[in-house]
């Protein structure tokens, strides 16, 4: 069995989408399987191909430089994979490389399984174009429907896009690394160099730092929280975007810590006392269950998918994505009661271990070759 993964987002980027396509490769290679992956090229690299990766030149977004949109090479892709010889394509985001791997399958007669990671209608909202919401959604409704299993994460997302006409929709990718993200990283001399000494608490966010992720209501709630535990806390924010300015010109006390790699983020993670994560738009929330995963109380946005992994007084608390002092008030609680943190961090990573990625990979690759022994079947039918 031999898969093609294609996204328009791939290392060294940091996000969501790419630790979920990196997590399926390496669960195919581990199993025996081939893989390939077509993604862009970022700065800093070449488009050299090898023989199990394509990278296609690529650009800047010009409002968000983070995003590159690739050239449209469809007949470099194409023989890529037709060398590679797949027996079915796994697209993962819907820009211009995704649109290319959906054209393969489907030329090729080959089974395409879609993943929606990102709530783009939602973004409309955020960036000032709610006009557009519309638009998008038929443009994912179309690129979504030919697909035989489209993977979602949250609950509440499968039926939106059940709703919308993609049937097919089906929950996968609810699952964490619980060994890479593990208590056992904390790192005191890190701690120290952050300032949390003694009992001071160090309060983390995780993300993009862009409208979508509601850095606004992020900067005015620790502000409000700053104000009432004085010294008692330390914040940081590992991650970068379009509205990082604002935390350097606004909270300069803040610790900008940047993009980290996954072994740098699995330290700062559990070097951590709790996370906040007040992003309305997420599918399922990743970031959470990897804060989880490293012992963290997580403090989130009541929306989205961060409802259906953070459960209010048990791993960490909700507040509404509108309110900037809820958010401060919760943290301000899980400050000031450690035993209480405690409590939620345990319960927290008793939620990852439940959710050992693991799993998820034996039903995906299970999903593969039952994808791929249907097509042989139908074509030996054919053939006889």
């Amino acid at each position: 069995m031999r898969i093609a993964l294609v996204s328009d987002t791939y290392t060294p980027q940091i996000n969501g989408v790419t630790t979920v396509v990196r997590s399926i490769r390496d669960a195919l290679t581990a199993a025996g399987y081939g893989t390939a992956v077509v993604a862009p090229v970022y700065p800093g690299m070449n488009g050299r191909r090898s023989a199990d990766e394509l990278r296609i030149p690529s650009v800047a977004f010009p409002p968000y430089p983070d995003i590159r949109l690739s050239v449209p090479m469809s007949r470099r892709v194409s023989a890529f994979l037709d060398t590679f010889g797949a027996d079915l394509v796994h697209v993962s985001t819907e820009g211009p490389l995704g649109l290319i791997g959906r054209r393969y399958a489907l030329r090729r007669d080959l089974p395409l399984v879609t993943s929606f990671h990102t709530d783009f209608p939602r973004y409309c909202r955020d960036y000032g174009v709610p006009v557009l919401s519309g638009v998008v959604w038929r443009w994912l409704t179309w690129f979504h429907r030919p697909a035989r299993v489209t993977h979602t994460p949250g609950v509440a997302v499968v039926d939106e896009l059940k709703r919308r006409g993609i049937g097919q929709a089906a929950l996968w990718g609810r699952g964490v690394d619980t060994a890479w993200f593990h208590p056992s990283h904390r790192d005191p001399v890190w701690r120290r160099q952050m300032g949390a000494t003694g009992d001071r608490v160090l309060v983390l966010h995780v993300g993009r730092l862009a409208p979508e992720k509601n850095v606004e209501l992020l900067i005015e709630a620790w502000e409000i929280a700053r104000r009432d535990v004085g010294h008692r806390a330390v914040f940081a924010v590992a991650g970068d975007g379009p509205m990082a300015w604002q935390i350097e010109t606004r909270a300069p006390w803040i610790h900008r810590l940047g993009f980290l790699d996954r072994t740098e983020l699995a330290a700062v993670y559990a070097s951590a006392d709790l996370c906040v994560l007040p992003s309305s738009t997420e599918t399922y929330g990743l970031v959470a269950l990897e804060a989880m995963a490293s012992g963290l109380p997580v403090i989130a946005a009541d929306a989205g998918g961060l409802r259906e992994t953070v459960r209010h007084g048990d791993n960490g608390l909700l507040a509404p994505p509108t309110d900037p002092r809820a958010f401060a008030a919760a943290i301000v609680e899980l400050t000031m009661e450690a035993d209480r943190r405690r409590e939620m961090g345990a319960a927290a990573r008793a939620t990852a271990e439940a959710r050992d990625a693991r799993l998820e990979h034996a039903e995906l690759i299970a999903l593969y070759a039952a994808l791929t022994h249907a097509r042989a079947e139908v074509h030996a039918c054919t053939a006889a």
